[in-house]
């Protein structure tokens, strides 16, 4: 899990480029769970969890641009 100072200091790209693999990550845990093979339950949620910090990031350098 990132600090929301490391975030910061990311491009809008590269914060992009984050939320694709958290993303991907929360497909895949789902599939694991689906075939009984999930080990890590809490990551779902620090998974979506640091999406919307990511994306709540984006949305402010956004508004700052504007």
């Amino acid at each position: 899990m990132m600090k929301m100072d490391e975030l910061r200091t990311k491009t809008e790209i590269e914060l992009r480029d984050l939320v694709i693999q958290l993303r991907r990550e929360l497909m895949n845990l789902r599939f694991q769970r689906s075939t009984d093979q999930l080990t890590a339950v809490a990551r779902f949620r620090q998974a979506r969890r640091e999406i919307a910090r990511i994306k709540t990031i984006v949305r402010q350098k956004q508004q700052i641009t504007v």
